[in-house]
């Protein structure tokens, strides 16, 4: 008897994503679902995957990073889940390798995949991503991803890892303002979940960890080598630590406000 071919479900959650979604739908069509929560694009986004054939579109509001993704993965009718972002796309080496990965009768339950940042069209070779690598491809029998992070979201896996040998091709950098813009929102978040800690704000620690991420991507990480486009991503990412400080800020005030507002 002939074994059965396992079946995969692509995810993805999106919000004003054309001109680049477009390359990541092309690239996962080998799936056989696919399924895109969108929070309520306003660039063509939606209306694009609303007439794609092979797309199975949801809007759902977004509240943060995990919230949406747990939301998608509750939408998947298969088992094995691609999880990838809009801006990424699986190269057909990739390709070939999920299908034949998938097929392998062994119990792991998740793997990473490395990926190649792009700055626009051309290559980051360093600036802190060389090693970077995520859960793209795992069961979601034996996966969640963790409440405890709401940016930056964290697959628990109930198993073992693998790691797959080919990248996934990830279009990070678009242009300066949307680079900028993706940064200040993690950084945003990122206060969020800190202030839920109850993590305090500090001037010191600001000033530290918003130098220490320039230095550690740009010298440590050889952003340099990466010339401008290095010095760029460098700036940015340091720019998204200092906006959740600020923000940290900024929610502490508010609380202290509120605080004494409902004092009798």
């Amino acid at each position: 008897m002939t074994a059965q071919k396992e079946k995969i479900t692509a995810l993805i959650i999106t919000f004003n994503e054309i001109g680049y979604i477009e390359k990541c739908i092309d690239s996962i069509s080998f799936v056989d679902e696919i399924v895109v929560v969108d929070s309520f694009s306003t660039d063509g986004t939606f209306e694009y995957l609303l007439s794609h054939p092979k797309v199975k579109v949801i809007q759902n509001p977004f509240e943060n990073f995990t919230a949406q993704k747990s939301f998608a993965l509750k939408q998947a009718s298969n088992d094995w889940i691609l999880f990838v972002d809009a801006d990424e796309v699986v190269p057909i080496a990739l390709k070939n390798e999920i299908l034949e990965t998938v097929e392998e009768p062994n119990d792991i339950a998740a793997y990473w995949f490395y990926r190649q940042f792009m700055f626009k069209n051309e290559k980051l070779q360093f600036s802190g991503w060389q090693t970077d690598k995520n859960y793209r491809l795992f069961r979601k029998s034996k996966a969640k991803f963790s409440d405890r992070k709401i940016v930056h979201e964290t697959l628990e896996v109930n198993g073992t890892s693998g790691v797959l040998n080919e990248k996934l091709v990830h279009y990070c950098y678009k242009n300066y303002e949307d680079y900028k813009s993706k940064m200040l929102k993690y950084g945003r978040l990122k206060a969020i979940e800190c202030f839920y800690k109850e993590r305090k704000f500090n001037y010191l620690l600001m000033y530290l960890k918003t130098s220490w991420k320039f230095f550690n991507h740009y010298f440590l990480r050889l952003g340099f080598l990466d010339g401008k486009k290095g010095f760029t991503i460098c700036y940015l990412n340091a720019l998204g630590v200092l906006e959740r400080f600020k923000e940290l800020k900024g929610l502490e005030q508010k609380n202290e406000l509120a605080y004494y507002l409902v004092m009798p």
